[in-house]
């Protein structure tokens, strides 16, 4: 089984760290994996997305995905761009708080997370990607919270204040 998946929104939000925290995920459980960051020159506040590729099987080269099985888009520019490459039947989770109208596709399952404002009732606008992982959690179940704090550890190494504040996100999220 192969599954593509895209993270997607500004620099800065932290997509290509949970990108990174996936594909880590994935090949602790013996999966093969591609990561391939995009970002503009601007990074923060340009665009900024990860395409993940997790399969059961050897996957040729990295590739540009198309015919995605999950999103996970933080602001509308990236349900503008990616919801069009979205497989029938595929999920979409995206961050309510900046998308507000939703996604008008109604062969994928879409589901709305209130990341930015959770996060800033939380008092910190960085942990918003944590509470996108949490749903991108909860609704692929392709890992457990329990595999989500260990990379996070190997991720944050030497930082207990930034692993327990994004474990807290999560929960939150949850």
């Amino acid at each position: 089984m192969t599954t593509r998946i895209v993270f997607s929104g500004f620099g800065g939000q932290g997509v290509l760290t949970i990108g990174q925290m996936v594909a880590t995920i994935a090949m602790r459980q013996g999966k093969e994996v591609t990561w391939m960051p995009s970002y503009g020159p601007e990074m923060r506040g340009g665009t900024a997305n990860c395409a993940v590729i997790i399969s059961d099987s050897t996957i040729g080269s990295p590739q540009i995905v198309s015919d995605i099985d999950v999103l996970c888009a933080m602001n509308q520019p990236s349900v503008d761009k990616f919801v069009p490459k979205m497989k029938s039947g595929g999920t979409v989770l995206y961050n309510s708080s900046l998308v507000p109208e939703g996604i008008s596709r109604t062969d994928v399952k879409a589901f709305g997370i209130d990341a930015t404002n959770i996060a800033a009732n939380m008092g910190n606008l960085k942990v918003q990607n944590m509470v996108m992982l949490a749903g991108f959690l909860k609704e692929t179940k392709l890992f457990t919270l329990d595999e989500i704090k260990a990379a996070m550890s190997e991720k944050f190494d030497g930082k207990a204040d930034v692993i327990a504040l994004n474990v807290a996100a999560i929960e939150k999220g949850m």
